[in-house]
């Protein structure tokens, strides 16, 4: 097997907590360069995972260092022309969610990647959680998925992202509308919404109904003015029913005609490491694996659209 050889622009609070490590953990990936404006951290941030290469002009560091694949992580206003200078020079991209500030951006950088060849990835990471991995895999084996819920809440009514630039759901809340796409197996085929506003200026609730092609349905529930943080799943089969709260001592109940089978988020994924439960180790294992093999990511920029097409459908069918 060959080494991928990556480099990476940012060097903020998610990309030192959850995805040089999990890079720095791969044999087959070397890390030839990093690129931030602030010095400190650009510097500490490569002491520590050893990266000798240092830059502050990411297209500098791409010319000097000539890599396979760039991660950009940087905020969504910031990535468009990052994302589209290293597409044209033929480098495969990973990003963060969400993949740009409009569904324009979205598409314009999946066409940029379809034209010079790229391997893409946009971090849904929620995918890539080993305890919902394991859990759908099990659920999947009585039948396919005919009902679902994709949960998210939190206690920042009026949140605002970014000064903001962009919404509560194409930016935070997207998560839970990525994962409920993937839950429900299909394309999707009508939605109706309901949207709201609590103890806030802004839009802070958004509930959606969705009918997939594979003839299941889905259930968004977000709100970001109630208790706390709360992000937890159901999936549904043919005589099985499965709970799943995946954060840090959360678990699933699977319940069966047999009875109850209960998985905690550690067990699933062998590890107490966050950035390994929560699915940025898995989700990173799997890019450089889809450029190995010569295969687009499943949460490719192509794939990326669909999910910023139902945040658009949200919006548009409220009721």
């Amino acid at each position: 097997m060959n080494s991928v050889n990556i480099a990476l622009i940012g060097a903020g609070g998610m990309a030192n907590g959850v995805h040089y490590p999990s890079l720095s953990e791969f044999e087959d990936v070397n890390l030839v360069g990093i690129c931030d404006l602030e010095e400190s951290k650009l510097h500490d941030t490569a002491e520590r995972f050893k990266i000798d290469k240092t830059f502050s002009d990411y297209r500098e560091m791409l010319e000097k260092t000539g890599p396979d694949a760039v991660y950009i992580l940087m905020p969504p206003q910031h990535l468009f022309p990052l994302v589209m200078h290293s597409l044209s020079q033929q480098l495969h991209v990973f990003i963060e969610k969400p993949p740009g500030i409009t569904l324009h951006q979205t598409r314009e950088m999946a066409l940029a990647a379809e034209k010079n060849g790229c391997k893409t990835m946009v971090g849904f990471n929620r995918r890539f959680i080993p305890l919902l991995q394991k859990v759908k895999g099990i659920v999947e084996e009585h039948g396919p998925i005919i009902q679902c819920m994709s949960t998210f809440h939190k206690n920042t009514p009026n949140a605002l992202y970014y000064d903001g630039v962009i919404d509560v759901l194409t930016c935070d809340a997207v998560h839970a509308v990525d994962a409920l796409r993937w839950l429900g197996g299909g394309e999707v085929q009508a939605v109706a919404s309901h949207i709201n506003s609590f103890n806030s200026e802004r839009e802070n609730s958004f509930n959606a109904i969705v009918k997939f092609s594979s003839g299941a349905s889905g259930y968004l529930c977000t709100n970001w003015a109630v208790g706390g943080r709360i992000h937890i799943f159901e999936m549904h089969a043919s005589g099985v029913s499965a709970y799943i709260n995946p954060d840090a001592g959360g678990s699933a109940k699977i319940y069966t005609s047999n009875g109850i089978t209960e998985i905690t988020t550690e067990e699933a994924a062998d590890s107490d490491q966050n950035y390994k439960y929560y699915g940025f180790y898995g989700e990173s294992r799997h890019f450089v694996d889809s450029i190995q093999s010569n295969q687009q990511p499943i949460t490719s920029f192509n794939d990326a659209i669909k999910t910023m097409e139902l945040v658009e459908a949200i919006y548009k069918y409220r009721i």
